[in-house]
């Protein structure tokens, strides 16, 4: 069964402005964590609030950078500053992408937890990076445990890749039978007041098209995938996963219908990276598909698998 496109979904015009708190790396060239999430988001017509906890030149893809990791006692600093504005009751969400040390993932849910205490409603979105297909594990050995033991369970919505799914779920990936099964696993693992979504990004499966990539959405009411052409982008491009995550959570909430979300954020991902493949560029053309983020021009439909 095959859902239509939410090409007709109208988002209404909210008087009161929606914020999010980002916590993620920043690059000054380029496009990878803070850098790939807020703009999107902005476009969106979130306000956000980035606390960023490195500031490098580039993303570390190039083998060489310059810049600083920020000690984890930055977030706190930072969240008590906006606390002291009054500001926290109006927090509508939390997305953290790449945590560099143990305590940032201690500084990350103290966030979550001090945001829930002004504001119950408020969700958290945790794309857990932690590797990827072909690099394996690129963070600091102790943190997958970390994660999964603290993040993982305060999270509402969490966005790992195929790679990511495996490690947390300790489950071989290899059909949308195998998929399912471990995002089903990986949901019991949430935060149980939340919505328990699991979105499972860059997946190939056995089972799938060829020369196809596609996202799976598992919430208790069921599952949807979205495929797309896949795009001959070599090396992948960095930043693609933090957009993701962006994406989706600000659809998510602007919508309140997952299937509608993950359409609307896979169509404007595709068309992000179909120009950046155009264009022939290292970094993406976050920039150039601004128009594609609310209403973008090419809409892949969902099909429901659970």
């Amino acid at each position: 069964m095959t859902a239509p496109a939410p090409a007709s979904v109208t988002v209404p015009l909210n008087p009161v402005p929606l914020n999010i708190l980002s916590i993620q790396s920043w690059v000054s060239y380029g496009h990878v964590g803070n850098a790939a999430a807020v703009f999107p988001l902005q476009c969106l017509g979130f306000e956000v609030w980035a606390v960023n906890t490195v500031q490098f030149s580039n993303h570390t893809g190039y083998g060489a950078w310059t810049g600083a990791v920020f000690p984890p006692e930055l977030v706190a600093d930072l969240l008590d500053g906006i606390e002291a504005r009054g500001a926290l009751p109006e927090c509508h969400a939390v997305l953290s992408g790449y945590m560099g040390s143990e305590g940032t993932v201690g500084a990350v849910v103290g966030a979550v937890q001090r945001v829930r205490a002004a504001n119950p409603a408020a969700l958290y979105c945790c794309d857990p990076v932690m590797g990827d297909v072909g690099r394996g594990v690129f963070v600091r050995p102790e943190l997958p445990e970390l994660i999964a033991a603290q993040a993982i369970p305060a999270a509402d919505i969490v966005t790992p890749n195929q790679f990511e799914l495996e490690l947390l779920t300790g489950q071989t990936v290899n059909t949308l039978e195998d998929a399912l099964s471990a995002a089903h696993a990986l949901r019991g693992r949430l935060n149980p007041n939340g919505p328990q979504i699991v979105l499972v990004t860059s997946l190939t499966r056995s089972d799938a098209p060829q020369d196809t990539i596609e996202t799976l959405a598992v919430t208790g009411d069921g599952a949807w995938l979205c495929r797309t052409p896949l795009l001959p982008l070599d090396p992948p491009r960095n930043g693609t996963g933090d957009a993701i995550a962006a994406l989706f959570l600000g659809q998510y909430i602007r919508t309140g219908d997952v299937a509608a979300a993950l359409s609307l954020s896979m169509s404007a991902l595709y068309a992000l990276l179909e120009r950046t493949h155009h264009a022939g560029t290292r970094e993406i053309q976050l920039v150039a598909a601004r128009d594609d983020y609310a209403a973008p021009g090419r809409v892949f439909e969902v099909e429901r698998v659970g």
